[in-house]
């Protein structure tokens, strides 16, 4: 079971994340939304597409821009739809 924790607060858990270049990507039904914020901010990958990010915010503690997903990824990318990685901090065990 993996899990992505922050400001002891468990993020996300599930036992069918998809490694993808070194970060392990949740499915959406894994993902406790109620901490997440979304943002104006967005990146793009020539593979995957365009990436929506999220600030997550626990106990009035804000990590900002530390969740992504691809909400509509390219081709390639499809197993990713919906999906979210963790970074600026949140562990990954």
């Amino acid at each position: 079971m993996t899990k992505a924790i922050w400001n002891d607060e468990v993020l996300a858990e599930s036992d069918a994340c998809r490694v993808v270049e070194g970060h392990s990507y949740f499915p959406p039904e894994s993902v406790r939304k109620e901490f997440l914020r979304p943002t104006r901010h967005h990146s793009h990958c020539r593979r995957k597409g365009t990436a929506s990010y999220y600030d997550v915010v626990v106990d009035g503690k804000v990590n900002c821009k530390a969740a992504w997903s691809y909400p509509d990824p390219k081709e390639g990318a499809r197993q990713l739809q919906g999906c979210f990685a963790f970074w600026h901090g949140v562990k990954i065990l």
